[in-house]
């Protein structure tokens, strides 16, 4: 019997042990992929970045830190973090006060919106369309002939036609504005998804306790909402980061006017483009692009994340 018995129990261990083979099979498709087009490029370009390859050379040679050096002391490129920043922040803070507003509207039973489901279909549907596209219609309105300015000019608004397009700030607004347009959409799913998740019995027991609808926004739901708020506010910011499409199709891939809507993505592709293709000067860049997102996603994360 205790022969039979540990009989069972080999058998029982064995079977665990080989059930446990089952998760890294399934995990494999996920890793070789992530290992072959995430993080062998990633730290690629780290080596990149210390050298002075140029596509049209077969040799390069290992420069250090040099790149990193020349690209500090670039006015291009202390200009294209700014604009970075700037056009960033003024997409992503409508993007979520207004997000967050709908999706308090599409959520409170009391108001009983109707159709929500078509309303968010209509938000998110900017997102599906191909950046060229956008690029494209947006600069065909705004364009000095354009539908904009024929009707500003036909209503009064404007005494005779105004290039958008030549002014820097009315250009990095309508970039912003692009941005906002195709991403509130995906936001106001992830907020909605968050509040879905929250327990009606929180906002009930507030009711008992006569708790204004402000009072259970700033109490109940955006405390418990704080791990969607932290996963939105990251992914945002590693988009906008790298934010390249709009900006470098909107005018001439340059940035113009005046450097103007000149990111980050858009000076490493110059520098990738220009000239010889300095390779090693536009894998600087883009470390740099890494270091500024990762630096800016933990600081956001120690700021927002739960108090032990």
């Amino acid at each position: 019997m205790v022969l039979v018995e540990s009989g069972i129990k080999v058998r029982k261990s064995n079977s665990k042990i080989n059930k446990n083979y089952y998760g890294y099979i399934f995990t494999a498709p996920f890793i070789i992929v992530f290992l072959l087009f995430s993080f062998y490029p990633l730290i690629y370009t780290f080596y990149l970045s210390l050298t002075d390859m140029t596509i049209m050379s077969k040799t390069y040679n290992f420069v250090g830190l040099n790149n990193f050096k020349q690209l500090f002391s670039d006015d291009f490129f202390i200009k294209s973090v700014l604009n970075t920043w700037k056009i960033w922040l003024m997409n992503f803070i409508p993007q979520l006060g207004i997000a967050m507003l709908l999706a308090v509207w599409f959520m409170n039973n009391r108001l009983k919106i109707k159709f929500v489901g078509l309303w968010r279909t209509v938000y998110y549907l900017p997102n599906l369309l191909m950046p060229v596209a956008i690029a494209a219609l947006f600069y065909n309105l705004f364009s000095r002939y354009g539908p904009v300015n024929q009707i500003a000019v036909r209503a009064g608004i404007l005494e005779e036609a105004f290039d958008f397009f030549r002014s820097p700030g009315w250009t990095q607004s309508i970039v912003a504005f692009i941005q906002w347009w195709m991403w509130f959409g995906v936001t106001i799913l992830y907020l909605m998804a968050g509040m879905s998740s929250i327990s009606t019995s929180y906002y009930e027991a507030a009711l008992v306790d006569g708790a204004s609808s402000w009072d259970m926004f700033t109490k109940i739901t955006l405390p418990l909402l704080k791990p969607v708020l932290i996963y939105v506010l990251v992914t945002s910011l590693a988009g906008g980061m790298q934010m390249f499409d709009i900006p470098y199709l909107l005018t001439d891939g340059r940035g113009s006017p005046n450097g103007s809507i000149m990111t980050m993505s858009v000076l490493m592709y110059m520098k990738f483009s220009s000239g010889k293709g300095f390779i090693g000067a536009g894998a600087s860049v883009a470390v740099m692009i890494f270091i500024i997102t990762a630096i800016s996603a933990s600081i956001i994360i120690r700021l927002l994340r739960e108090k032990e």
